[in-house]
């Protein structure tokens, strides 16, 4: 049985891993818990807001909505990286979602489909709405997606829960599907990767990782750049490239623009081959239709011709 972390205590845990916080005025006596229990606490929850504008999106969350009467979560996820606490205790954020997936949250075992909604999730769970359109196409902030990891992790280590105590709406409550949408610098919003990065945080000693001390200071570059007669050496002077062509003759390192006119003379040389097999084909296909009126030439060198073109033709140099 795990009793709710006070405001204080929340904000302890919340600091101590390095996530930035703002304090909503009236958060911590704000919350829902005349309407019913708040705790035993088993885990967190991850939505995104279905809203843009961080300072509108906390005051929505904070209020609610003609529908739905706030608190609806504990923090809110700004663009910036920011979590904005606006409630410390009992908030509408979950709702009714399977029992069968509360268990498992609480034995931190696999987690079942959600296929029920007969068990009141914001007794539960703390939860985290992330300031997102949730169309799959607004896209997380990369501060964003780091301060929801480092919020999940400072409940989940004040509580000594793991990883598997971390749920996505959509894991919760039939029909539901945040979190999700794109991050900044690639991939989508996956809860089982967020389980992995919380797992990964939940591994180190609490706070944001330090960036890496280097052990040297970096070499300064050291290159020159070339010279006009650099270029033109490379170009003119034999002795830069080895020869394309094990039958050259006496020299065997060629210059820059000996490779370019060797290519040219290769490429010509095929189109001759190929204008010569052309005709060939075509002298071929007449003869065979002197031979037999049913032939029609033109349609039996368009097959000829589509036969060659699936042909993978590789040329060597040597």
């Amino acid at each position: 049985m795990a009793a709710p972390l006070s405001a204080d205590q929340q904000m302890k845990a919340l600091r101590a891993e390095g996530v930035k916080v703002s304090e909503r005025s009236g958060w911590r006596t704000h919350n829902r818990n005349h309407k019913g229990a708040w705790g035993p606490v088993h885990g967190v929850m991850i939505h995104h807001t279905v809203s843009s504008g961080d300072d509108s999106s906390v005051e929505l969350c904070y209020n609610g909505h003609s529908a739905l009467p706030g608190p609806l979560c504990h923090g809110v996820g700004r663009n910036d990286g920011t979590i904005a606490l606006v409630s410390s205790a009992r908030a509408n954020h979950a709702g009714l979602g399977d029992g069968d997936v509360l268990r498992a949250v609480i034995n931190e075992t696999a987690l079942p489909a959600a296929n029920e909604a007969n068990t009141d999730g914001n007794r539960h769970f703390y939860g985290l709405e992330i300031v997102n359109l949730g169309d799959n196409k607004d896209t997380y902030t990369k501060g964003q997606y780091r301060s929801a990891v480092l919020w999940a992790a400072a409940l989940c280590r004040a509580h000594g829960w793991s990883e598997k105590s971390v749920i996505g709406h959509k894991e919760w409550q039939p029909g539901k599907i945040d979190p999700r949408g794109p991050i900044e610098g690639g991939g989508s919003f996956s809860m089982t990767q967020f389980r992995a990065d919380v797992r990964a945080q939940l591994a180190g000693k609490p706070g944001p990782s330090p960036a890496p001390v280097p052990t040297s200071p970096p070499k300064e570059d050291t290159a020159v750049p070339l010279s006009t007669d650099d270029v033109k050496k490379i170009w003119t002077t034999d002795g830069i490239l080895p020869s394309p062509s094990t039958a050259a003759k006496g020299n065997t390192h060629w210059t820059a623009d000996s490779y370019i006119r060797d290519i040219h003379a290769r490429l010509r040389a095929v189109q001759g081959t190929l204008d010569a097999t052309n005709a060939t084909i075509r002298t071929m296909a007449e003869a065979l239709a002197a031979r037999d009126q049913a032939v029609d030439v033109d349609a039996l060198i368009a097959r000829i011709e589509t036969a060659i073109k699936g042909v993978t033709v590789r040329l060597e140099t040597e």
